[in-house]
Protein backbone atom coordinates (compact mmCIF):
# COMPACT_ATOMS: atom_id res chain seq x y z
CA UNK A 1 0.00 0.00 0.00
CA UNK A 2 1.10 3.35 -1.30
CA UNK A 3 1.75 6.63 1.27
CA UNK A 4 -0.03 9.70 0.79
CA UNK A 5 2.92 10.87 -0.53
CA UNK A 6 3.80 8.55 -2.86
CA UNK A 7 0.23 8.21 -4.38
CA UNK A 8 0.64 11.95 -5.28
CA UNK A 9 3.90 11.47 -6.57
CA UNK A 10 2.61 8.55 -8.68
CA UNK A 11 -0.55 10.73 -10.19
CA UNK A 12 1.52 13.98 -10.01
CA UNK A 13 4.28 11.99 -12.45
CA UNK A 14 6.62 14.65 -12.55
CA UNK A 15 9.01 16.30 -10.50
CA UNK A 16 8.43 14.71 -6.84
CA UNK A 17 7.22 16.99 -4.46
CA UNK A 18 9.90 15.99 -1.65
CA UNK A 19 12.35 18.20 -4.00
CA UNK A 20 10.63 21.23 -1.86
CA UNK A 21 12.67 22.62 0.88
CA UNK A 22 10.05 24.84 1.79
CA UNK A 23 11.83 28.01 0.83
CA UNK A 24 7.89 29.22 0.35
CA UNK A 25 8.31 31.14 -2.89
CA UNK A 26 5.35 29.32 -4.13
CA UNK A 27 3.50 30.95 -1.44
CA UNK A 28 5.05 34.39 -1.44
CA UNK A 29 3.73 34.34 -5.31
CA UNK A 30 0.72 32.97 -4.98
CA UNK A 31 -2.08 35.27 -5.35
CA UNK A 32 -4.91 33.05 -3.51
CA UNK A 33 -3.01 32.65 -0.37
CA UNK A 34 -4.83 35.35 1.70
CA UNK A 35 -8.05 33.38 0.91
CA UNK A 36 -6.35 29.93 1.68
CA UNK A 37 -6.35 27.99 5.03
CA UNK A 38 -2.71 26.16 4.73
CA UNK A 39 -0.46 28.25 1.90
CA UNK A 40 1.01 26.04 -0.54
CA UNK A 41 4.15 25.28 1.31
CA UNK A 42 2.30 24.21 4.45
CA UNK A 43 0.24 21.65 1.57
CA UNK A 44 3.25 19.95 0.52
CA UNK A 45 4.61 19.44 4.30
CA UNK A 46 1.47 18.13 5.43
CA UNK A 47 1.44 15.81 2.76
CA UNK A 48 5.10 14.76 3.35
CA UNK A 49 3.90 13.97 6.87
CA UNK A 50 0.87 11.86 5.80
CA UNK A 51 -1.74 14.19 6.93
CA UNK A 52 -4.16 12.81 3.50
CA UNK A 53 -7.66 13.49 5.76
CA UNK A 54 -6.37 17.35 6.82
CA UNK A 55 -5.39 17.83 3.18
CA UNK A 56 -8.30 16.52 1.48
CA UNK A 57 -10.72 18.21 3.49
CA UNK A 58 -8.95 21.61 3.35
CA UNK A 59 -10.83 24.15 1.23
CA UNK A 60 -7.29 24.95 0.00
CA UNK A 61 -6.70 22.22 -2.48
CA UNK A 62 -10.48 24.07 -4.02
CA UNK A 63 -8.87 27.45 -4.27
CA UNK A 64 -5.96 27.13 -6.32
CA UNK A 65 -6.37 28.71 -9.42
CA UNK A 66 -4.12 27.31 -11.48
CA UNK A 67 -1.77 29.91 -12.24
CA UNK A 68 1.48 28.85 -12.27
CA UNK A 69 3.24 30.97 -10.43
CA UNK A 70 4.42 28.49 -8.15
CA UNK A 71 6.05 26.52 -10.72
CA UNK A 72 7.31 29.33 -12.46
CA UNK A 73 9.21 30.64 -9.06
CA UNK A 74 9.95 27.20 -7.38
CA UNK A 75 13.81 26.66 -7.63
CA UNK A 76 13.40 22.59 -7.99
CA UNK A 77 10.11 22.78 -10.25
CA UNK A 78 7.50 21.38 -8.01
CA UNK A 79 4.55 21.89 -9.83
CA UNK A 80 2.18 22.62 -7.14
CA UNK A 81 -0.84 23.67 -9.27
CA UNK A 82 -0.47 19.79 -10.69
CA UNK A 83 -0.38 19.15 -7.25
CA UNK A 84 -3.60 20.79 -6.59
CA UNK A 85 -5.24 19.12 -9.10
CA UNK A 86 -3.75 15.44 -8.52
CA UNK A 87 -5.88 16.40 -4.81
CA UNK A 88 -8.73 17.37 -5.92
CA UNK A 89 -9.03 14.65 -7.90
CA UNK A 90 -8.07 12.23 -5.07
CA UNK A 91 -10.73 14.44 -3.16
CA UNK A 92 -13.39 13.44 -5.73
CA UNK A 93 -12.70 9.57 -5.82
CA UNK A 94 -12.58 9.22 -2.41
CA UNK A 95 -15.81 11.12 -1.95
CA UNK A 96 -14.66 13.95 0.08
CA UNK A 97 -15.86 16.38 -1.95
CA UNK A 98 -15.07 20.04 -1.59
CA UNK A 99 -15.01 22.34 1.32
CA UNK A 100 -16.34 25.33 -0.41
CA UNK A 101 -19.46 25.87 -1.23
CA UNK A 102 -20.31 25.31 -5.37
CA UNK A 103 -16.49 25.05 -6.36
CA UNK A 104 -17.36 21.76 -7.07
CA UNK A 105 -19.84 22.92 -9.16
CA UNK A 106 -17.62 25.08 -10.68
CA UNK A 107 -15.26 22.60 -10.94
CA UNK A 108 -17.25 20.55 -12.88
CA UNK A 109 -19.05 23.56 -15.25
CA UNK A 110 -15.19 23.59 -16.44
CA UNK A 111 -14.28 20.11 -16.64
CA UNK A 112 -17.18 20.07 -19.34
CA UNK A 113 -16.97 22.47 -21.07
CA UNK A 114 -13.01 21.60 -21.68
CA UNK A 115 -14.66 18.30 -22.65
CA UNK A 116 -17.12 19.47 -24.98
CA UNK A 117 -15.09 22.47 -26.79
CA UNK A 118 -11.62 21.53 -26.20
CA UNK A 119 -11.02 25.05 -24.46
CA UNK A 120 -13.30 27.62 -22.11
CA UNK A 121 -16.14 29.29 -23.79
CA UNK A 122 -17.28 31.97 -20.74
CA UNK A 123 -20.84 31.98 -21.94
CA UNK A 124 -21.49 28.23 -22.17
CA UNK A 125 -19.41 27.33 -19.00
CA UNK A 126 -21.15 30.70 -16.60
CA UNK A 127 -24.46 29.31 -18.11
CA UNK A 128 -23.77 25.46 -17.19
CA UNK A 129 -22.26 26.17 -13.95
CA UNK A 130 -25.40 28.68 -12.59
CA UNK A 131 -27.83 25.88 -13.63
CA UNK A 132 -26.07 23.76 -11.20
CA UNK A 133 -25.58 26.20 -8.33
CA UNK A 134 -28.78 27.20 -8.35
CA UNK A 135 -27.20 30.80 -8.48
CA UNK A 136 -29.20 31.85 -11.63
CA UNK A 137 -29.00 36.16 -11.18
CA UNK A 138 -26.42 37.16 -8.50
CA UNK A 139 -23.80 39.14 -10.58
CA UNK A 140 -26.10 38.97 -14.17
CA UNK A 141 -25.44 42.86 -14.10
CA UNK A 142 -21.64 42.26 -14.22
CA UNK A 143 -21.50 39.62 -16.64
CA UNK A 144 -23.86 41.92 -19.13
CA UNK A 145 -20.85 44.93 -18.19
CA UNK A 146 -18.44 42.49 -19.41
CA UNK A 147 -20.24 41.50 -22.55
CA UNK A 148 -20.95 44.69 -23.30
CA UNK A 149 -17.04 46.16 -23.21
CA UNK A 150 -16.60 43.06 -25.80
CA UNK A 151 -14.87 40.77 -22.62
CA UNK A 152 -17.11 37.78 -23.81
CA UNK A 153 -17.90 36.73 -26.70
CA UNK A 154 -20.80 34.28 -27.25
CA UNK A 155 -19.09 31.98 -29.36
CA UNK A 156 -15.40 30.78 -29.03
CA UNK A 157 -13.53 28.55 -31.34
CA UNK A 158 -13.34 24.82 -31.00
CA UNK A 159 -10.04 23.44 -30.51
CA UNK A 160 -9.31 21.81 -33.81
CA UNK A 161 -7.57 18.23 -32.31
CA UNK A 162 -10.67 17.37 -30.61
CA UNK A 163 -9.43 13.56 -30.62
CA UNK A 164 -6.34 14.69 -28.75
CA UNK A 165 -8.78 16.06 -26.04
CA UNK A 166 -10.70 12.96 -25.36
CA UNK A 167 -7.73 11.06 -25.50
CA UNK A 168 -6.31 13.41 -22.65
CA UNK A 169 -9.78 12.62 -20.77
CA UNK A 170 -9.88 8.50 -21.17
CA UNK A 171 -6.39 8.49 -19.60
CA UNK A 172 -7.33 10.80 -17.33
CA UNK A 173 -10.12 8.16 -16.00
CA UNK A 174 -7.71 5.41 -15.98
CA UNK A 175 -5.32 6.59 -13.66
Amino acid sequence: MNTFLEEVNEKINGVPIQRCYHCRKCTAGCPMTSAMEHNPNRVIKMIQMGRREAVLNSATIWLCVSCETCITRCPNEVDIARMMDVLREIAIGTGVGAKEKNILKFHEAFLTNIRVGGRINEPSMMVHYKLKSGDLFSDMAMGMDMFMKGKLSLISPRTKDMKSVRRIFEKTKQS
